[in-house]
């Protein structure tokens, strides 16, 4: 078996990918509530509390971040009893389900992270053998990390360029997850494609928005799944926007925050959006915050920030 993390800023395609390997080896569409919970997510506080065997509200932010990478290592033992007890049993098959189900892939909204005794906060090597980076124009980042917190877009530009940014970090309430240190936006970023504990594929949310077959199809084989060109082509259909965003008018999605009101989950769901979205001064000030990410990362800059960065120079 392996061990993949699906890591990602916020609202950069990570729930988009997630459903896309689900309808792998389907005949009908994935139910959007019905994500397999054995992949689960860094942050689950459930996972905490049932390897620790006591509630990690009890605890600081900080005290459980410690005792974090020992979760993942006993999520990882339990994971593979259950792959060896399924191969055992003669359950498994050669289907794609059961190729992809050889795989933990598990979604993290954590930046690579180190805590103060030396050990990688999402346990380094000793859990993963891989690491899939979602990328995403930090343009379209803002207006969908606004409407995902209920705040400005601003205020999500305020949140993507602080070197302290952190999900579920409120010190007089507990979140229902764990606190996840996100960093800035170029900071989470730098913090995977700059760790050398396990290999990372990093893809670009605009790949897969523009040629989702081609691009799933390169995450799988870096995962190590093998799967027809057939397989790929219908999960694809089955995990299209407007299919996911029918099912959640038609039922709501559980992976969305409480007190929501009528803002979608799922947005909008294309690549270059922020063009009619941001004013002027939002767009310089991402670009100002994040030029050398943005251009690492292959995502050109406006003229007005281009022009600004060469004056900087």
């Amino acid at each position: 078996m392996r061990w993949i993390w699906l890591a990602s800023y916020p609202k950069s395609g990570n729930t988009w990918l997630r459903l896309l390997i689900a309808n792998l080896g389907r005949e009908e569409p994935a139910d959007i509530n019905a994500i397999p919970e054995s992949a689960g997510i860094a942050s689950s506080r459930e996972w905490f509390d049932s390897s620790m065997l006591f509630a990690s509200g009890l605890l600081t932010y900080d005290e459980c971040d410690r005792l974090r990478p020992m979760v993942y290592e006993a999520k990882r033992e339990e994971f593979e009893d259950c792959v060896d007890l399924d191969e055992d049993n003669e359950e498994g098959g050669d289907d794609v389900a059961s190729r992809v189900g050889q795989v933990h892939f598990v979604k993290s909204h954590d930046a690579w992270t180190v805590n103060p005794d030396g050990r990688p906060l999402l346990g380094g090597s000793r859990v993963a053998d891989a690491a899939i980076l979602i990328v995403r124009d930090p343009r379209d980042v803002a207006p969908s990390l606004a409407n995902h917190n209920g705040s400005t877009i601003d205020g999500a530009v305020d949140l993507m360029g602080q070197q302290d940014g952190a999900f579920c970090g409120q010190p007089r309430r507990q979140a229902i997850q764990l606190r996840q240190q996100l960093l800035s936006w170029s900071a989470f970023n730098a913090s995977w494609l700059d760790q050398r504990d396990v290999p990372v594929q990093c893809v670009r949310y605009e790949d897969l928005y523009t040629d989702t077959a081609a691009t799933l199809g390169k995450v799988l084989a870096f995962a190590g799944v093998e799967v027809s060109e057939e397989d790929v082509a219908r999960a694809v259909r089955f995990a299209a926007f407007s299919e996911l965003t029918a099912q959640e008018q038609a039922k709501g999605f559980r992976e969305a925050p409480p007190s929501r009101g009528k803002r979608s989950f799922f947005r909008r769901g294309i690549a270059g959006g922020w063009a009619d979205e941001l004013t002027a001064e939002q767009v310089e000030r991402i670009e100002q915050d994040h030029a050398p990410m943005m251009e690492r990362l292959g995502y050109a800059l406006s003229a007005a920030g281009a022009t600004e960065e060469r004056r900087a120079e």
